[in-house]
């Protein structure tokens, strides 16, 4: 059984990407499952560290947009929207090109936080990073809306 409360089609979670940090890095939301969100994101020139590495920083950027979206998908979103409280990411296994998936899942759903495990791994499904958000679910309108 599905644990979204909006509609989950990618159609909708890719629409929140355009002039965002999430485009600017390339990340694409792919797949939705009953329990889980799943995205890419390339690795090369837009997403390296200065060695030729996957930053960091990159890695934790998908992990928080995927954990975010997904969170978002469990709540009233006329009412409330999530927002990360704290992330926590090991980078296990360094990356210079190709393509990484997360996979987003929960750990907790509550009504005033999430907490979500997104996994990311290579094209040959080796853990690159692995990380925990933290998510706050708070009122609509103590967020402002975008101009």
């Amino acid at each position: 059984m599905a644990i979204w409360k909006q509609q989950a089609t990618l159609d909708v979670v890719n629409g929140w990407s355009p002039n965002t940090m999430i485009a600017a890095l390339g990340i694409r939301f792919t797949d939705i499952g009953d329990d889980y969100l799943r995205g890419t994101m390339p690795v090369e020139a837009r997403t390296h560290q200065p060695y030729g590495l996957l930053h960091g920083g990159a890695s934790v950027t998908l992990a928080e947009t995927l954990g975010s979206a997904a969170a978002m998908l469990c709540v009233d979103a006329d009412k409330e929207v999530a927002v990360g409280l704290d992330i926590n990411a090991n980078h296990l296994r360094g990356i210079t090109k190709g393509i990484v998936t997360g996979t987003a899942r929960p750990i907790h759903i509550g009504r005033s936080t999430h907490v979500w495990e997104i996994r990311i791994e290579d094209e040959h499904q080796r853990l690159i990073c692995i990380a925990r958000l933290t998510v706050a679910i708070v009122p609509r309108q103590v967020i402002a809306p975008p101009a």
